[in-house]
């Protein structure tokens, strides 16, 4: 194992044992106006074997992974593939010489079914019209493999997200000469179940002398399934080893320069009075049943209140209803000194709700504004007088919120899709700090962000809690609810089954109250008993 601090650090002192990479990178430097995304990185891609590729948000993992895909091309450097120089103009040539890609973002028509998404540019036809039938067969013995019970003919709109990342998945299973498959982020919405289908998947896929290029920032996953590990900062390289060489703390100090994460929960000195009450909220479910069914709870001031379960358990619904974007739901909530029944989008944010959607590209951003539009997405009506938009305070809210944030930006008006993932993230969040909410509904939001990125955010709740407000965030990793929460509602298949709060939030309360039994519909508190 060796670290390295310099652009042309030396390779590490294992090199003569490992194979002949399938891919590298050689020397690649990419520039873009006012930014260097990536200065003479070097990385091997070896088979049969997954190379993990870490990093913070802004590192350059991504605008790596593109320039190998065909989707960039680095402005210095060169490419090789089986120790040939290949120049790839689109992802339909790298596809062409056996290189795929898993975006971390999903790439898929809604409004198209299953199968047709699989086969979109690469159509299956026969005597001129394509053929559905042999897509939506061969669809489905791909998706099989991954997850039985999708069905190809369904259309994207109707998937769960865990669902629709399956589908990204398989479309790159299609190819037959696959000799590279990259893989970004590609766990960050699938279930503990989905996982492990992946992970066997992976397995198999080394076993045929596939390479595996694997970016995650679970860094557990890491270290359970790579075998070699590359890590980037600030677009260079700065470390490289075998995985089963190093430990967690290793890649968090060579990501970030420390290992301390901690997250700093000192309970909120003020009073801690209800800001929202919520009784017997129902969404009803398409064909019977309940998706939400009958919850009921309160949100204090100054407090961060988890709400924990598996993928189906009706977590994002609940916070979607409350919001207003499920008008069929039914119940009442108490918001301030207003009782709601019919909440509307606007109406909630005008009292003082905000969402973080758990899609940031679809329901968080518009991805054809810039960073300064997005931001002031909610926030227009404080700064037009008469019908005219005041440039100069828009300015000053702007640069204010992207100081606050701590959003790293060449320019606020360049495109919200020129920045990373954790950095998108926190022009969500921003955009619903500048609405001068009270409560704060948080989606997954550090679903495929990294650790620091992760870290900032937990913050940020921290601190909107310590003024005051309340915060609901939504989460599916349990240290992360266990580290940043004061009190944690459980929901299993729509209700409520657990109400834990300080030391009673511990990973393996949480674990058992989400397999919890519902038929007698009671929720386990803090202290054990049922209410």
């Amino acid at each position: 194992m060796q670290t390295m601090n310099a652009p042309n650090a030396e390779r590490p002192a294992d090199v003569a044992e490992r194979p002949a990479p399938v891919m590298e990178a050689l020397g690649i430097t990419k520039l873009y106006p006012g930014t260097v995304a990536l200065k003479d990185v070097d990385f091997a891609v070896y088979p049969g074997k997954v190379n993990v590729l870490i990093g913070e948000n802004g590192a350059g993992k991504s605008t790596l992974m593109k320039i190998l895909a065909g989707i960039e091309r680095p402005t210095e450097g060169k490419v090789l593939l089986h120790g040939h120089e290949v120049h790839f103009q689109n992802t339909r040539e790298a596809t062409a010489h056996g290189v795929g890609i898993i975006h971390q973002e999903l790439n898929l028509f809604p409004e198209m079914t299953v199968a047709d998404n699989m086969f979109a540019g690469k159509e299956m036809s026969r005597m001129g019209v394509v053929d559905r039938r042999a897509q939506a067969k061969l669809a489905r013995e791909v998706i099989d493999r991954l997850q039985p019970g999708i069905d190809p003919g369904e259309r994207m709109l109707n998937l769960r997200v865990g669902q629709q990342q399956i589908v990204e998945i398989a479309k790159t299973m299609l190819s037959q000469n696959l000799r590279v498959l990259i893989m970004d982020e590609p766990t960050s919405s699938l279930s503990n179940t989905e996982v492990d289908v992946l992970f066997k998947l992976i397995e198999d896929l080394k076993a045929q002398g596939i390479a595996i290029i694997y970016i995650s920032h679970r860094l557990e996953e890491i270290i359970r399934i790579g075998d070699y590990v590359t890590i980037l900062r600030d677009g260079r390289r700065v470390a490289d080893a075998q995985v089963k060489d190093i430990s967690v703390r290793w890649i968090i100090e060579n990501m970030v320069g420390h290992a301390n994460l901690t997250i700093d929960k000192t309970p909120y000195p003020g009073e801690r009075l209800p800001i929202m009450e919520v009784k017997n909220y129902t969404l009803p479910r398409l064909g019977g049943g309940y998706t939400v069914d009958h919850v009921s709870f309160t949100l204090h001031a100054g407090e961060v209140l988890g709400i924990y379960g598996l993928m189906g358990a009706g977590r994002t619904e609940l916070v979607e209803s409350l919001m207003g974007l499920h008008p069929e739901a039914t119940g009442e909530m108490v918001l301030g000194c207003e009782t709601i029944t019919r909440p509307t989008i606007t109406g909630q944010i005008a009292r003082g709700m905000v969402l973080v959607p758990e899609d940031r590209q679809r329901d968080g951003l518009v991805q054809t504004m810039s960073i300064a539009n997005n931001l002031l997405l909610t926030s227009i009506p404080q700064f037009t007088k008469g019908g005219v938009v005041r440039k100069e305070p828009c300015k000053r809210a702007v640069d204010g919120a992207v100081k606050d944030m701590q959003i790293k930006v060449a320019d606020v008006k360049h495109l919200i899709s020129s920045l990373s993932g954790g950095n998108q993230q926190k022009v969500v969040i921003g955009k619903c700090v500048m609405a001068n909410a009270k409560v704060f509904m948080m989606d997954e939001p550090s679903r495929g962000i990294d650790v620091g990125a992760k870290t900032d955010i937990f913050i940020l709740m921290r601190q909107f809690a310590a003024q005051g407000n309340g915060v609901i965030f939504v989460g599916s990793e349990l240290k992360e609810i266990v580290s940043v929460c004061d009190r944690v509602l459980v929901m299993s298949n729509g209700k409520l089954t657990a109400d834990l709060a300080g030391d009673a939030i511990t990973e393996a309360a949480l674990v058992k109250a989400s397999a919890a039994n519902l038929h007698t519909g009671k929720a386990a508190t803090s202290e054990g008993s049922m209410e």
